[in-house]
């Protein structure tokens, strides 16, 4: 199977023969998977060379033109180091484009704490109006891609990972998927997190949803598992306490708020589960790091049977 990287790359040189307002800036990662488009299309390639913030320009100077601009590199630097040019170039200047990362929270963990991003969907949703995209598998990752390109001059940001589900799913931009359903909580996995998800909850009387959109936040989906009786804390039917886990593969707690205001007419709890806050300086392999984080599938079983009892 290839990688999302690789997926993103096929993807988006098929995407620039097919439309002319396409473009692609890459900051030197990642410039190899775009040799034969660059070739192809050597107006609509460019390579700034290890520069984040004049990427970030460059892209919102494209836009400003009415291209529509897809940017690439790892998710510390398209998000973190440039985050004032996001914030001017495109958010100010109110013009759109599309910000693919690579790397995410902890995909090189030998990389250090500089090749890491656990903060970054937190940090864009201090902007308005970006849709968030958080693949699970390289085939998801290409649905959510030509989705983001195709989407007019909104902003977007497609997060990709080395850490992938076995399996795609059947995904629709922008909506939460019912996975399997329960009566005794509400476990919300996004992205990468699911095959984890679904081995901690075994045997468990849960739903459990599956997002690769978390921006904007499917409400409406939330509410109609809440009313229908799944996740009652205290008997059932609509007016039942509902329990809420979330299960993100970034900054812990980044989407609690948007669980809180999809339910803010219900009573609720909610445990937002990610990467904490503490740096974990012991580098090891994904697997290593995610054990060490409490999301391995063996402290999630602890960590969400615990909340829910």
């Amino acid at each position: 199977m290839d990688t999302m990287r690789e997926r993103f790359a096929a993807t988006a040189s098929r995407l620039l023969d097919d439309d002319p307002r396409l473009a692609v800036v890459l900051a030197e990662i990642g410039k190899d998977g775009f040799t034969d488009a660059a070739r192809a299309h050597p107006d609509r390639v460019i390579n700034v060379g290890i520069r984040e913030q004049l990427l970030v320009g460059v892209g919102g100077g494209l836009a400003l033109t009415g291209m529509r601009p897809i940017l690439h590199t790892f998710a510390s630097f398209l998000v973190e180091r440039p985050f004032e040019q996001v914030k001017l170039d495109f958010g100010h200047q109110g013009v759109g484009g599309v910000l693919v990362s690579a790397a995410g929270s902890y995909d090189w963990p030998a990389g250090g704490h500089t090749h890491m991003a656990p903060g970054d969907v937190a940090l864009l949703d201090t902007l308005d109006g970006w849709t968030v995209h958080v693949p699970g598998h390289p085939d998801e990752a290409e649905t959510l891609l030509r989705d983001a390109a195709a989407a007019g001059d909104d902003s977007v940001y497609v997060r990709l990972s080395a850490h992938s589900n076995s399996a795609p799913r059947d995904i629709v931009p922008g909506r939460f998927l019912t996975v399997r359903e329960g009566r005794g909580g509400v476990v919300i996995a996004v992205g990468p997190m699911l095959d984890s998800v679904l081995t901690a909850v075994e045997g468990l009387d849960v739903t459990v949803l599956y997002t690769t959109t978390v921006r904007p936040f499917d409400e409406r989906t939330l509410r109609a598992t809440a009313g229908a009786g799944s996740g009652a804390g205290a008997g059932s039917g609509a007016g039942a306490a509902v329990d809420v886990v979330l299960v993100e593969p970034y900054l812990a707690g980044t989407s609690t708020a948007a669980v809180n205001d999809a339910l803010a007419d219900r009573p609720h709890r909610v445990l937002g589960l990610g990467i904490p806050r503490r740096e974990l300086r012991r580098y090891g392999t994904i697997d290593e790091h995610l054990a060490g984080q409490g999301l391995d599938p063996a402290s999630l079983r602890e960590r969400v049977s615990g909340f829910l009892r």
